[in-house]
């Protein structure tokens, strides 16, 4: 199997990718919850324009493929927050409540905080699985009402559709992401168990194997959602991207092994002004695997490409 394999493509980047790694600037905000944020900064000597960064699901701010972006666009001129959800800094967040798929006041939060607090004169959000569907959530529920300087947003990966990537990751062939999720996930509830006595139970964590026992257990009821069933589909971007007013491009490619048929809007897209759909055949899940660019890989070239450089 070769590079034009999806698992190929999504495996390689993890084990192999090395990145160059600058210094970043650690910065915590306050939820209005009563929680926090860990930010990490790279600016520019101007506040002309920020790249909004959003990681994946059990990723953190300084995982390879945020690296490798945010260097890309700060060559072009942006400055770059990479924001990690809650307690996935490497601290555990102060709420019994944890990151979801739905939790776009987080990414609200963190908008506001560069545009209301910081004032940068633009914005673009990037996003990448997790971190992209629900960027894409937000920008469907601010709709015509989003702040006009968000200036532009590229997705990469985006399980667009919750049930039907849920479904297609708990197949045969995908059980080796599924235990390693699972794995992160219920390490994370152990911890949450030990911090907040009485507050969870051990549902027998130790015999999940999909993520619909998972989010049936904790995701939902920790989070207010009837089931999981009833998470994925409040969660899911879809639904919502008809109302996104902001030039976004979503790439999700053919053979993604984490995306089901669903999690391709090609209808949308077509209806859409500014909602547009590219699925390369090749790429698999944050992958988009280039040699002999200088280390770079398509999917940063294609964001550089699409959001331009700060005005």
């Amino acid at each position: 199997m070769g590079f034009s394999n999806g698992h190929v493509q999504t495996i390689f980047p993890a084990l192999f990718r090395k990145v160059r790694e600058p210094e970043l600037r650690r910065e915590r905000i306050t939820t209005p919850d009563g929680d926090f944020l860990d930010l990490d900064w790279r600016e520019q000597s101007n506040r002309k324009g920020l790249a909004i960064l959003s990681h994946g699901l059990e990723g953190y701010s300084r995982d390879p493929y945020v690296l490798a972006m945010g260097n890309g666009l700060f060559d072009l001129g942006w400055s770059v927050l990479s924001w990690n959800f809650r307690g996935c800094s490497g601290v555990p967040n102060n709420l019994l409540r944890s990151y979801h798929s739905a939790a776009t006041e987080d990414l609200a939060v963190v908008i506001d905080h560069a545009l209301g607090v910081l004032h940068y004169e633009s914005v673009v959000l990037v996003g990448f699985s997790l971190g992209g569907n629900l960027t894409l959530k937000y920008l469907g529920e601010v709709g015509e009402n989003a702040d006009p300087r968000i200036r532009g947003s590229v997705n990469f990966s985006a399980p667009a559709d919750i049930a039907s990537s849920s479904m297609k990751l708990q197949t045969p062939s995908n059980a080796i992401y599924m235990r390693r999720f699972l794995k992160r996930l219920t390490a994370k509830v152990r911890e949450k168990i030990s911090l907040f006595p009485g507050k969870l139970k051990d549902e027998g964590l130790d015999r999940m194997t999909t993520f619909e026992e998972f989010d049936n257990a904790y995701t939902a009821p920790l989070h207010g959602f009837e089931n999981a069933r009833d998470y994925w589909a409040r969660a899911s971007s879809r639904p919502g991207l008809p109302r996104i007013t902001v030039p976004t491009l979503l790439v999700n490619a053919e053979n993604d092994p984490f995306l089901g048929p669903e999690c391709f809007p090609y209808e949308e897209a077509r209806a859409s002004s500014h909602f547009h759909l590219e699925a390369p055949k090749g790429g698999g899940h944050l992958g988009f695997v280039t040699f002999g660019k200088g280390g770079e890989y398509w999917s940063e070239w294609r964001a550089k490409e699409f959001l331009g450089k700060p005005d």
